[in-house]
């Protein structure tokens, strides 16, 4: 994790000191990338502190089952979203949260179930017929500015469309998902920082990369916890539709530490980082690249406990207040 640390000290060096919506100073550089071989360099597990890797698959769990509430997170045995479900003002005064833990249609949810809309003439009968055979149901009849309109509707799996992407023309560069939801951003406890992931498998040697964009990174306690994420779920991906992880490309917006983790990450600069550790999945968790199944309802059926770290070495923990 020399990368991680690297990109820590450039910020340190070169960052300049910014207010943001939290209150609590940044010091922050514009643009950042970290890339990972993960067959070669292991798995990016931050070994200069203890990850707390078991919340991060259970945050990924909730992800891929399509949670809004704090409470099913918690049941994965994530805690990371509690304090913006009840203790963000902005969100407690927000006419679309619904109550105790609720989140919004946070990731997981436009990961799984993006709401997509059309609203068509209601005499463009190719239009209607070729939307209704790509799975959108008409809702309403209606006018607008004069005229008369069909709306229909469908959620969108975006996930799922990837992993048939790879299945069946694995040499589409449109490979990917996002949760960046214009229409929803104000309906949100927290509008996505992890927002585009694109896959590119490699047919001819059957290895699969992920490169992913994140607007903004709180480099101290999101990064080692959003590194580990996706690389896991490129391996469940992977898994699951017969390809190897190999390449990881993680690439930041606004890359910042927070005034208060300072202190934190300091600690890791003197710390000689440890091997890295290996992912393994549990074995119940179908491998298309043995059985020749393709079976992506496990996406959903998986448990936070079918993700074992393997070989994991780190330092002391150390802990930091997170800003909300």
């Amino acid at each position: 994790m020399k990368q991680y640390l690297d990109l820590v000290q450039t910020i340190l060096d070169t960052g300049t000191w910014q207010d943001n919506r939290t209150g609590i100073r940044t010091i922050s550089i514009p643009g950042a990338m970290m890339r990972f071989d993960l067959q070669k360099d292991g798995f990016p597990a931050v070994t200069t502190k203890k990850l707390a890797f078991k919340s991060v698959v259970g945050e990924l769990c909730g992800f891929l089952r399509a949670s809004r509430s704090a409470a099913d997170f918690r049941a994965l045995g994530c805690k990371v979203w509690d304090q913006n479900a009840n203790e963000n003002a902005d969100w407690l005064a927000n006419p679309y949260r619904r109550g105790e833990d609720d989140l919004g249609p946070v990731y997981g949810v436009q990961w799984r179930a993006w709401p997509a809309y059309k609203l068509l003439d209601a005499d463009a009968a190719a239009q209607i017929a070729d939307a209704q055979k790509r799975g959108f149901r008409i809702v309403s009849a209606l006018q607008d500015e004069g005229r008369d309109k069909v709306l229909l509707y469908k959620a969108i799996d975006q996930l799922r469309e990837c992993l048939d992407t790879i299945i069946r023309n694995p040499g589409s560069r449109r490979i990917l998902f996002h949760g960046w939801n214009c229409a929803e951003l104000d309906a949100i406890a927290l509008p996505a920082c992890h927002l585009l992931y694109q896959f590119l498998p490699n047919a001819a040697t059957k290895e699969i990369s992920l490169c992913l964009y994140i607007r903004s990174n709180d480099i101290g306690l999101g990064a080692p916890f959003n590194m580990a994420e996706a690389a896991a779920l490129l391996h469940l991906v992977g898994r699951l539709t017969g390809y190897t992880p190999r390449w990881f490309s993680y690439f930041i917006g606004d890359a910042h530490i927070y005034e208060n983790h300072l202190d934190m990450l300091r600690e890791q600069l003197t710390r000689e980082p440890l091997p890295a550790p290996r992912l393994r999945i549990a074995e119940r968790v179908p491998e298309f690249a043995r059985t020749g199944r393709y079976e992506p309802e496990w996406l959903e059926k998986v448990e936070p406990g079918d993700f074992i770290l393997e070989d994991y070495r780190h330092h002391a923990p150390l802990t930091a207040p997170m800003a909300v």
